[in-house]
């Protein structure tokens, strides 16, 4: 890793996202181990949450660690409290800290002053667990990740980011279908490029289901309003109405391609119900996927050696 937070996807380079999965895969229904014993992670949560929660808290018990849970209810990022003084006196509690929050910048803040590890475990501009779970799981089922070709369909929002920079990192194609003025941001386009050119990878951003899905051996979609856009709900429907992903677009993938989902899925508006429960879908083992690629980075940034 490039120090000692994982903040984005490009906190990894190609090598060390192999390294992962391989740990990830390896570990994958072993006992639980100690190498963790006596470690401590801090959940500090601004957004709700099932899935992440739940598999960070599990995860650092598996290696022998313990977790505190604190919500935004308790600790008042940024309102009851600076996030410098709550970073500061965390860093000298615990080991590490895995923070959710609606602003990029106060995971940034948090690992500038805490002095311990910081864990983006979702913020508004990525969400690089997810993206190492979804490499974790197209490997499992494809057996291999350069030269794959990966359709996004919809927001270009935190998971497509994370997607985009993890994908040009390990070679894998992508293609991302976003409607005008829901597309990624430039500077994600301009740092996956420069990824690209190293891999091989080929980028494709286009306002065309269509075109993204063609021949795809993945097809991945999100919500279209995320936690915080509730205002923007209505809005967002009406302008990716032409974005859902159906039968008659998955038709036009490889006949052997995968369905994912980072969920919770909103059944009925990105994806058909039939879709998500078909069996192209590997959305359920994706989530399964968050438990043992969260252990294996955990195993990295607080056991070091180990991997």
């Amino acid at each position: 890793m490039k120090g000692k937070d994982f903040l984005s996807i490009s906190d990894l380079d190609a090598e060390d996202i192999h390294s992962l999965i391989s740990y990830a895969v390896e570990s994958k229904g072993k006992e639980w181990t100690n190498l963790l014993g006596g470690k401590i992670l801090a959940i500090l949560f601004e957004k709700q949450s099932s899935r992440t929660r739940v598999s960070f808290e599990v995860a650092m018990r598996q290696l022998g660690g313990d977790t505190i849970y604190l919500s935004q209810s308790e600790v008042g990022i940024g309102k009851r409290e600076p996030v410098k003084d709550i970073a500061r006196v965390l860093g000298r509690y615990v080991d590490a800290i895995a923070a959710r929050t609606f602003s990029h910048r106060t995971v940034e803040e948090l690992a500038e002053y805490s002095g311990v590890p910081v864990i983006n475990a979702l913020s508004d501009l990525e969400h690089p667990c997810q993206a190492l779970a979804d490499l974790l799981t197209i490997h499992e089922k494809k057996q291999t990740l350069a030269g794959l070709n990966l359709a996004f369909i919809g927001d270009g929002n935190n998971v497509a980011h994370s997607l985009l920079l993890a994908a040009t990192l390990t070679g894998i194609n992508i293609r991302i279908a976003s409607p005008t003025g829901y597309t990624v941001l430039e500077r994600y386009i301009s740092l996956a490029k420069e990824y690209a050119a190293v891999s091989g990878a080929g980028i494709l951003l286009t306002e065309q289901p269509e075109e993204a899905v063609k021949d795809a051996d993945v097809v991945y979609t999100d919500v279209w309003a995320s936690m915080g856009q509730e205002a923007e709900a209505e809005q967002r429907q009406r302008v990716f109405a032409g974005y859902q992903v159906n039968a008659k677009l998955m038709s036009l993938a490889k006949k052997d391609a995968i369905f994912m989902h980072d969920l919770p899925a909103h059944r009925g508006e990105e994806v058909t119900d039939d879709v998500l429960e078909g069996t192209q879908s590997v959305a359920f083992d994706q989530a399964e996927n968050r438990l043992h690629a969260q252990r294996a980075l955990l195993a990295k940034m607080l056991g070091a050696s180990q991997i």
